[in-house]
């Protein structure tokens, strides 16, 4: 190998490395780590704040709790945001799903937008392959700022819900949801359940409407994924499966596509054991082809799974 062939490859080497990402990791599950994690990505939330959450099916009870999340979103001074369910349910329906949000606590703690409640907007997706634009609240636009604020879990129909979850189903109005869960067949909640795509269609459409809402924010949003009360069950199940892992703590990037890849590989390297068996989950992950909403939204240009975990303890 000569100079220059020596030189070329360790210009290649440190372009690789200067494309990894990085993902923020505390084992500290508390109010001050929350926003201690939050402090490291060094992108302060500017102008007015939705900090997007799931409000969680009555019933439940794995949520991200009230009293864990109100420092980070009274530092932020944030609104709470979701939209409406495409399922029939107590969220359903917006004056419900307020109702929800004020019984689970959250209304106590900050304001909170049901963003399709004054109706939908469409904004562009770049990946049109099965969609050809996403549906979101009519208030998104509304905001300067996202915090992607997810409680990682188990998903029934995605495999597992994080970061592009969130950002994409999350962020959807009612007829929104059913658009991606269809892969762009139907945008009317009332038959989505005759029209659910085939399932990697489905998760693909998930990726291209995070990266819908990504672009949206630009450089004004930030992600973190909290690793607790981990049920193979979504936070919108009214009855989920008891938690079988032990919770692991809160990670967070500039990259929703890394966070969620750490998180994953977070649940694969516990060895199952008496109180902390993750073989449920990785069931749920791998039957659902979980992993593949991530390998999309990579292969299209959200993020990278190529990523360096810090630990801020």
């Amino acid at each position: 190998m000569n100079k220059l062939t020596l030189i070329a490859a360790a210009a290649l080497t440190a372009l690789a490395a200067s494309a990894q990402s990085t993902v923020y990791f505390t084992k500290e599950i508390s109010p001050e780590s929350l926003v201690k994690v939050y402090e490291a990505l060094g992108r302060p939330a500017k102008g007015k704040v939705a900090v997007k959450i799931s409000t969680g099916e009555p019933g439940g009870h794995n949520f991200l709790q009230p009293a864990l999340i109100k420092d980070l979103v009274k530092k932020v001074d944030g609104t709470i945001v979701e939209c409406n369910t495409a399922y029939q349910g107590k969220r359903y329906s917006t004056e419900d799903h307020y109702q929800a949000a004020a019984d689970h606590g959250f209304t106590a703690i900050a304001p909170v937008d049901i963003m399709d409640g004054k109706g939908e907007i469409r904004i562009p997706v770049k990946d049109t392959l099965h969609i050809k634009y996403d549906i979101v609240g009519a208030t998104m636009p509304d905001y300067d700022f996202m915090i992607d604020l997810s409680h990682f879990k188990g998903h029934a129909m995605g495999g597992f819900g994080g970061a592009l979850k969130n950002l994409s189903i999350g962020v959807a109005s009612g007829n929104g949801k059913t658009y991606i869960h269809t892969a762009g067949k139907t945008d009317d909640r009332n038959i989505i359940w005759s029209n659910v795509a085939e399932q990697d269609a489905f998760l693909e459409s998930m990726a291209a409407a995070a990266q819908g809402v990504a672009d949206h924010f630009g450089d004004n949003i930030i992600y973190i994924n909290v690793m607790n009360n981990m049920s193979v069950d979504c936070d919108c199940n009214g009855h989920p499966a008891n938690p079988t892992v032990k919770d692991v703590g809160i990670l967070a990037s500039l990259d929703p596509v890394a966070l969620d890849k750490a998180c994953v590989d977070l649940v694969y390297q516990i060895k199952p054991e008496e109180g902390n068996d993750p073989r449920a989950l990785i069931e749920r992950i791998e039957e659902k082809h979980g992993i593949h909403t991530v390998e999309h939204a990579e292969k299209i240009g959200l993020g990278t799974t190529d990523y360096k975990l810090v630990s801020i303890d």
